[in-house]
C-alpha cells in the first residue's frame, strides 16, 4: 500500500477522532496534505455535508468530502472552461466508492442509530477507508499538479 494513502487514511481517522464529522475530516485531511490551500472559512463547507447532508441519511459525507477534494483539485474556476473533466473524476470515483462499499447512502452504509458508539466506530472505518481510495485514485488518475510534486 502506498505510504501517501496510508498518511491520509491515518489523518482521516484522526480528525474524525477528534470530533470533525466524516465530510469534514476527509477535507481537513487532504488540506493538511496539499499543504493548506484552503484557509479555515473554506473547510467550514464541509460541515453540512455530514451523517449523509445533516442527519438526513442521503449521500455518504465521505463521498461527498472526497468531491471537493477532486474539485479542489481540478475544478474550474471560470465558467467558460469545459465541466466534463470534473465530472467525469467525480463519476468515477462515485464508481470506485459504490464498488468498494456497496451503495452511496449514509442510511445503508452505516445502519446504526446516528452518533451511538457503534455508528461512530463504522463511520470511522469508512472515513479512514475512504481517504485511502481517495489518495489511491487521486495518485494513479496523476492529478497532483507541479505544485504538489514534493508529495508524489
Amino acid at each position: 500500500m502506498n505510504d501517501l494513502a496510508l498518511k491520509a487514511r491515518s489523518l482521516a481517522g484522526d480528525k474524525f477522532k477528534s470530533g470533525y464529522n466524516c465530510a469534514e475530516s476527509i477535507l481537513h485531511a487532504f488540506n493538511e496534505i496539499l499543504n493548506n490551500p484552503l484557509n479555515q472559512e473554506c473547510v467550514k463547507m464541509a460541515s453540512g455535508f455530514g451523517g449523509g447532508l445533516g442527519h438526513a441519511g442521503c449521500m455518504c459525507g465521505t463521498l461527498t468530502g472526497s468531491v471537493m477534494v477532486l474539485g479542489l483539485l481540478k475544478g474550474r474556476t471560470d465558467s467558460r472552461q469545459a465541466r466534463e473533466p470534473i465530472y467525469d473524476l467525480a463519476r468515477e470515483f462515485h464508481d470506485r466508492f459504490v464498488n468498494e462499499f456497496g451503495a452511496t447512502c449514509c442510511r445503508l452504509l452505516n445502519p446504526h442509530e446516528f452518533d451511538s458508539p457503534e455508528h461512530l466506530r463504522h463511520c470511522l472505518k469508512l472515513t479512514g477507508k475512504t481517504a485511502k481510495l481517495l489518495m489511491e485514485f487521486i495518485l494513479e488518475k496523476g492529478l497532483f499538479g507541479p505544485e504538489f510534486s514534493h508529495l508524489v
